[in-house]
């Protein structure tokens, strides 16, 4: 998996560069997360701006990720292409994460 971290007002921004988390995906995406948790980004916005298809192993994921985060600091994503969004619509997971249409949107409700 291919992932590209950046920073902003304190929070790590995490996007995905393929257009796919699967089953094949989803564990190497949790590794990645974790690592920029254990550093100590507490803050954390995964933007899947790139991601064209999710499927169950990766929505799983996802939530285990938010789950973990959860622990020690907040997550939110951003960039959900329509396809994306209605998965996280038809599971009703978007009232559970906080959705945002750009990474300076779910920057700026991170570092509030």
């Amino acid at each position: 998996m291919r992932m590209e971290e950046t920073f902003d007002d304190g929070v790590a921004i995490l996007t995905v560069m393929d257009n796919r988390i699967d089953a094949r995906m989803a564990p190497e995406l949790r590794r990645v997360v974790m690592e920029a948790v254990d550093r100590g980004n507490d803050r954390v916005t995964l933007d899947l701006t790139h991601v064209d298809f999710v499927d169950s192993s990766g929505l799983g994921m996802i939530v285990t990720i938010l789950k973990l985060v959860g622990r020690k600091g907040d997550l939110a994503l951003c960039g959900a292409r329509e396809g994306v969004l209605d998965l996280f619509r038809l599971t009703r997971l978007d009232r559970v994460f906080r959705l945002y249409p750009t990474s300076t949107e779910a920057v700026a409700a991170l570092a509030a």
